[in-house]
């Protein structure tokens, strides 16, 4: 009995270590993916959470406006590597999820390919395609989007601000009150655009006029927010 105990340890030991050798190799797949897309994608730059919604279907467009549709690859680690970095699943929980969508009439089963390669010359002749690929791919015929993370795709600081004219009229009626907008803003930090989300029509005039003007910090990407605008005879 003794000898046949002693006889288990090296295979459990060549077992370990193959393990760890299959545990190193996948950590270094695990930072070394590319995420790539059709120059007809707009973006240089996909926030992950906007890059979770595209592959589970959730969203069809990009903040730019941008068609986008997601390509899978059918295995491997760098296929791995990005399920679990950005979407929080495995491979068989992927496709469970999808066959759902499929059979609720939610959505289609994405296109699959069996290499790198593959993807690429897809993703390269298919208009709005967003792949993933190993780092060391070559990559030819389309974009590399680099992946922010939420919080830093969403700070931008108001350099430059320009105050509203509060129209003469209504101050000598001693009309007061806050406008709220909703800004879009540019990467490079211009105001590309001004929705009222409420307030006096006039004093949202006046308003939305100075805040065209206003200048933020440049961003990775485009981004909105809501700014409020008070409008008072005391100030």
């Amino acid at each position: 009995m003794g000898r046949k105990g002693k006889s288990m340890k090296p295979p459990i030991r060549l077992l370990m270590s193959a393990g760890l050798i299959l545990f190193a190799t996948l950590n270094v797949f695990a930072g070394d993916v590319k995420v790539i897309a059709n120059s007809t994608v707009k973006a240089d730059t996909i926030s992950a959470r906007d890059l979770k919604n595209v592959f589970l279907l959730q969203r069809k467009t990009l903040d730019d406006g941008s068609a986008v549709v997601p390509v899978l690859a059918k295995s491997g680690a760098t296929h791995e590597s990005f399920l679990r970095m950005y979407l929080d699943r495995g491979s068989e929980e992927i496709h469970t999820y999808y066959q759902g969508l499929v059979f609720t009439g939610k959505g289609l089963m994405p296109k699959e390919l069996n290499s790198d390669a593959d993807v690429v010359e897809y993703v390269a002749k298919t208009k709005g395609a967003i792949g993933y690929v190993s780092g060391s791919t070559k990559i030819e015929g389309v974009k590399i989007l680099t992946v922010v993370s939420e919080k830093r795709s969403q700070e931008r600081v108001l350099l430059t601000r320009v105050e509203p004219d509060y129209p003469e009229t209504l101050q000598r009626l001693g009309i007061v009150g806050t406008v709220r907008l909703r800004l879009t803003i540019s990467r490079k930090g211009e105001v590309e655009s001004v929705a009222v989300v409420g307030g006096n029509p006039i004093l949202a005039e006046a308003a939305g006029k100075a805040v065209k003007q206003w200048v933020y910090s440049p961003s990775p990407t485009q981004t909105s927010l809501e700014v409020t605008i008070p409008f008072d005879i005391h100030r």
